[in-house]
């Protein structure tokens, strides 16, 4: 049996918590938290702690924290023996160099704590600082998933910036769509289909192939009707954008 203790308790934390209390031969043994409330869930399961001090022994300690933490909470571990991951996208292996068994366990998803997702579909970056370990952690990620994929640091910090984008600043853009139907009492729920087929359309399309659109068309009428239909601040984000299509298109205004 694989033992794993959890150190976090945010959105990343409860999804992997989730995924291996239901895989066959891993077992979560604790999961701490400086946050005694924040480990409520957790505690109708599993041990729990709020107390570096006292985490139990285990073959992975997987670090699903805050990226500016992840170095100092390391250096608490340093007596354990266990692999040692993290789970960012934008931190180096090397922020865990004073351990001696160490690695990276990023999940390339976005999570919500009230929406399920089905960890097997879902890529986990794996590295490591040795062959030996890769392999360990490669077969604690294939108890949770078929997507496993070896990116080392840079690749992943790449990786998670295109994931800012195409996740973060689309669903931000959501955001003001649903504030433009709000004012002007639409429900926000007939782009939703839109949205789908939207994100459907990356099976078989490149993003370039697949763009479309008044800023892609160059339809002047088109983006100055838009244009007085917004705030400032919404018309800047707007115009940025757009020129940005026309850009990466070769278009012109």
């Amino acid at each position: 049996m694989t033992e794993v203790v959890i150190l976090g308790a945010g959105n990343v934390a409860f999804h992997l918590f989730k995924a291996f209390s239901k895989a066959k031969n891993i077992k979560v043994t604790q999961v701490y938290n400086h946050r005694d409330e924040s480990l409520e869930y957790f505690s109708k399961f599993t041990e729990t702690s709020t107390e570096i001090r006292n985490l139990k022994s285990g073959d992975f300690y997987i670090l699903a924290l805050k990226d500016d933490v992840i170095p100092e909470i390391a250096q608490d571990l340093k007596s354990k023996n266990g692999i040692v991951l993290h789970t960012s996208g934008a931190v180096s292996l090397n922020s865990l160099e004073c351990l001696t068994n160490l690695g990276v366990f990023y999940p390339l998803q976005t999570f919500s704590k009230n929406k399920a997702v089905d960890f097997s579909e879902i890529p986990v970056c794996i590295e490591a600082n040795s062959i030996e370990n890769l392999e360990r952690i490669k077969a604690l990620a294939s108890a949770i998933t078929r997507d496993i994929r070896e990116i080392n640091s840079e690749q992943r910090k790449a990786l998670h910036l295109a994931a800012v984008f195409v996740n973060n600043f689309s669903n931000h853009l959501y955001s003001i769509g649903a504030e433009i139907c709000k004012t002007n009492q639409v429900d926000f729920s007939i782009l939703k289909p839109l949205i789908k087929e939207t994100a459907s359309k990356m099976e078989s399309l490149s993003p370039k192939d697949a763009q479309t659109g008044p800023a892609l068309r160059n339809d002047q009428k088109t983006i100055e009707t838009h244009l007085k239909l917004l705030s400032k601040k919404d018309k800047d984000i707007y115009s940025l954008l757009t020129q940005s299509i026309q850009d990466f298109h070769g278009k012109k205004l």
